[in-house]
């Protein structure tokens, strides 16, 4: 008996092929499950299908709020995560920090808004 054939028999093996068959078998296995994990969007990043779809939420208020505020929509920033907005900026009047919380809550995407604009 060769050292070989010894060593598959202890290991429940019966040739040298088996145990390179399971090993392969084993690393493709692995490789799967890093492939997997590697696609999972962890809870605190968006998807790219999230992100796109922030992209468009953030671009139509934007527009939104240009066409509601005229020049006083540029010193608003907005920024949208997973259906969120955002408004940060400063702005001249607290009539002005309110419409622009309507306007961006009634834009189509937007579930939720921050607003956390300042009064000058």
């Amino acid at each position: 008996m060769t050292s070989d054939e010894h060593y598959g028999n202890l290991v429940g093996f019966k040739s040298k092929g088996d145990i390179m068959s399971k090993t392969f078998q084993l690393f493709i296995l692995t490789i799967f499950a890093l492939l997997i994990m590697a696609c999972a969007a962890p809870p605190k990043t968006e998807s790219m299908g999230e992100y796109i779809d922030s992209s468009a939420a953030t671009a139509k208020v934007k527009a939104n709020l240009v066409e509601a505020l005229g020049s006083n929509a540029f010193a608003i920033q907005v920024k949208t995560y997973k259906d969120e907005v955002q408004l940060s900026g400063f702005v001249d009047s607290p009539i002005i920090k309110r419409h622009a919380g309507v306007v961006a809550a009634n834009t189509i995407g937007v579930k939720r808004v921050r607003n956390n604009l300042i009064i000058k």
